[in-house]
């Protein structure tokens, strides 16, 4: 059971990144917790590129890594404005969607059918939102009305959206560019870094000037965040070496529900009983369709 123990140590690694990330974002915007973040993580990722087998790399999967690493970009920067914005135990849980929308978009788009227990795992995932975003339980229909008024609601759903596409292009990468990990998290730690800092100087009057930003406390935070997320980036692809796909994402997922619990805590959210048993359902849900 050693791929069992590497893949919670990612998940527990994750969760606290998500802790992390929403105590920097307390004092920094988006884009410039997004900016700071993406710069730190290229300078740590430097040492995988002694590493990469050069002889795999061509201008067809830079290509279409840059591809992904824009569609990456959109959907990090929208989780990063969801949390800032939102509760960690109201934003996290509504991430782990991504499996439902990919089965559903496979139906709809591949024709790939739905089986018996991802139906279950459907309906627990849309189970949960309800008990998520149903306020006292007297609105019924407050859980569809929220992702239309809120837009930070929304930029959840184009997160999950834009997760979706990246998936996709993951395992085109991985799979059939023959693009290793250690290459593709290189590779697309530089395409981070460029287009948040084109991204940051061309918003820059509407954000804190870069002195401002850089300091000791928030520079420690975020070496921080991106020792976790390379620590728990690193030890899901060791737990995938070992085991299949499905289980080691299965066991990731439970980053969710110690993030809800953790993190409500710390940050003292509210009506936190009630979310840690949407992020139950919508767990469950998630590792039902992500069974195969």
């Amino acid at each position: 059971m050693t791929w069992f123990a590497i893949a919670l140590l990612s998940a527990f690694l994750s969760a606290f990144a998500a802790i992390t990330q929403k105590k920097v974002l307390i004092k920094l915007e988006a884009l410039e917790f997004s900016f700071l973040l993406s710069l730190v993580n290229l300078i740590f990722s430097i040492p995988l590129f002694f590493f990469i087998d050069y002889g795999t790399i061509n201008s067809f999967n830079l290509t279409i890594l840059l591809i992904k690493s824009v569609i990456g970009v959109g959907a990090f920067f929208c989780v990063m404005l969801a949390l800032k914005n939102l509760e960690i135990s109201n934003a996290l849980p509504l991430l782990a969607l991504t499996p439902g929308f990919i089965a559903v978009f496979a139906f709809i788009l591949l024709g790939e059918s739905l089986q018996s227990i991802e139906v279950v795992g459907l309906i627990l995932l849309m189970s949960g939102i309800f008990i998520l975003e149903s306020g006292n339980g007297k609105k019924f229909l407050l859980p569809l009305t929220i992702f239309i008024k809120s837009k930070y609601h929304r930029f959840v759903i184009l997160a999950l959206l834009l997760f979706t596409a990246s998936s996709i292009l993951d395992k085109l990468l991985l799979i059939k560019l023959n693009l290793s990990p250690i290459s593709l998290t290189a590779f697309q730690h530089i395409y981070f870094a460029i287009m948040f800092s084109i991204i940051y100087f061309f918003f820059r009057k509407k954000t804190k000037p870069l002195p401002q930003m850089v300091n000791k406390n928030n520079l420690g935070w975020i070496a921080l965040i991106s020792v976790l997320t390379i620590g728990y980036r690193y030890t899901q692809v060791v737990a995938i070496g070992l085991a299949s796909v499905a289980l080691v994402l299965a066991v990731k997922r439970t980053s969710v529900f110690w993030a809800t619990i953790i993190g409500g805590k710390l940050f003292s959210d509210k009506d936190l009983l009630k979310r840690s048993i949407a992020a139950i359902l919508i767990l469950i849900g998630a590792i039902l369709i992500l069974r195969d």
